[in-house]
């Protein structure tokens, strides 16, 4: 195992995916602000809907935000030149982390994938060589890394697409009812629009979505299958980058396959002149034990997370209990309608809440579906109201429809969500059960 781990091999495949890493980060950090997604998320709302326990990270006032994106765009612009590469990183990393944690109405599973990234890409050394500090320090000038700085990122990436893959093995997706949803959406698009809405190619779609999470890593791991492998990867990222728009995530699992390859033919590809290492010498570090322990927890961590759903009662499909930090990417399509109901204690007087008085139309649809985020919504208007001096229960009632089943109520309206409190890692009796028909 630690010849396997320490052995040197060429890192002209790290550098690369640096440079492309840092570029993707400063294009979605700069992006964020061009798009109008820092104004519509940020800026905005009235409050954001942190992930719950993050109370006291809350996006800045007035223009503080821009300037926020900015500054990790410039951060991110520092990792792809390589300059004060660890400082860049380890700065990304917390204010990518304290962006994520700060808000969920536009919850992202690629948001997550940067943040684990970012984090990982701390310890490695991707700055020994074309970069500024190797030139300003020849001593970091390097040809070579040990083998674990590729295989920790395959390992990631695999974690990703194998519970991606697994995750789509239930009823609906295998009647490719959620994409059916999807593309009735994208039926006006150009050239492929009467494709979409043809009876057989959402079936195309879900199948091919499920076989290429599963295969796609084995594909890749394989030298006889490979180039196959890529040139399936590159089609079906494309699309995904033109149809569905879902950021950078499309080229940065491309980015990945960098890995897969031989050095030598990452190396023939994008640094020729470079002096290739093929000595395979073996290093050990005196840190071994210590780093054995860090990345035995990491992936521990990582490969529990996406399991603790089955340990929750209830469909994670309908109470979203265990969804977040667990791949389940474009699962399922959502919509539904909540009611907020406030009870004044000493009066007895009700009010139901008009919502676009609170929220943005973004939040307002998150939180149609989301209990997290109507509990959240709940404790909000307590607060409010206690800062009045009332004393109030609140109620919540509504329906939601997950694949266009029918409608079903998700919250018990005889249950006062002021007075619940949140539990991490249990059921919520306040959530009925879905009605399977």
């Amino acid at each position: 195992m630690e010849k396997f781990l320490f052995k040197h091999i060429d890192n002209t495949p790290l550098i690369v995916f640096r440079i492309v890493f840092g570029l993707l980060l400063f294009l979605e950090s700069v992006g964020a602000i061009f798009t109008g997604w820092v104004t519509k998320t940020m800026v905005e709302p009235k409050f954001t809907f942190n992930f719950i326990g993050f109370d006291f990270l809350q996006p800045l006032p007035g223009n503080g935000m821009y300037y926020y994106y900015l500054i990790m765009g410039v951060f991110g612009f520092c990792v792809m030149i390589g300059y004060r590469y660890r400082i860049a990183m380890t700065s990304f990393f917390i204010m990518w982390s304290a962006t994520y944690l700060m808000q969920k109405s536009s919850y992202n599973n690629h948001y997550y994938l940067t943040a684990l990234l970012s984090f990982l890409m701390i310890f490695q050394p991707a700055n020994n060589y074309l970069s500024i500090d190797a030139k300003r320090r020849p001593s970091l000038k390097s040809i070579s890394v040990p083998y674990w700085t590729s295989l920790i990122l395959m390992l990631q990436i695999g974690i990703v697409y194998f519970f991606g893959g697994v995750a789509k093995i239930y009823p609906d997706w295998l009647q490719a009812v959620p994409a059916r949803i999807f593309l009735s959406s994208k039926t006006d698009y150009p050239l492929v629009g009467e494709l979409f809405s043809t009876s057989w190619f959402p079936y195309i779609l879900s199948y091919g979505g499920l076989f290429f999470d599963l295969l796609i890593v084995p594909l890749l791991l394989f030298k006889r299958t490979r180039i196959f492998g890529f040139c399936l990867s590159l089609f079906f990222h494309l699309f995904n980058a033109v149809i569905f728009q879902v950021g950078i995530f499309p080229f940065l699992s491309l980015a990945f396959a960098l890995f897969f390859f031989e050095p030598k033919t990452v190396h023939r590809i994008f640094l020729r002149k470079k002096i290739f290492y093929a000595k395979n010498e073996v290093r050990i570090p005196k840190v071994k034990n210590g780093f054995l322990f860090f990345i035995g927890v990491y992936f521990t961590v990582q490969l529990l997370l996406p399991l603790r759903h089955w340990m929750i009662k209830e469909d994670v499909l309908w109470t979203e209990e265990g969804h977040r930090l667990s791949w389940r990417m474009m699962l399922r399509s959502k919509s539904g309608y909540q009611s907020f109901i406030v009870v004044d204690k000493k009066t007895n007087q009700k009010e139901t809440i008009w919502l676009p008085n609170y929220l943005s139309e973004k939040q307002r649809g998150a939180l149609s579906t989301k209990p997290d985020m109507i509990w959240q919504f709940s404790q909000r208007l307590k607060k409010e109201y206690t800062e009045r001096g009332q004393e109030v229960a609140i109620y919540v009632k509504g329906k939601i429809s997950v694949n266009g089943h029918a409608y079903q109520p998700l919250v018990n309206d005889t249950i006062d969500l002021a007075a619940v409190k949140w539990d991490h890692f249990n059921h919520h009796k306040w959530l009925l059960p879905r009605k399977v028909k």
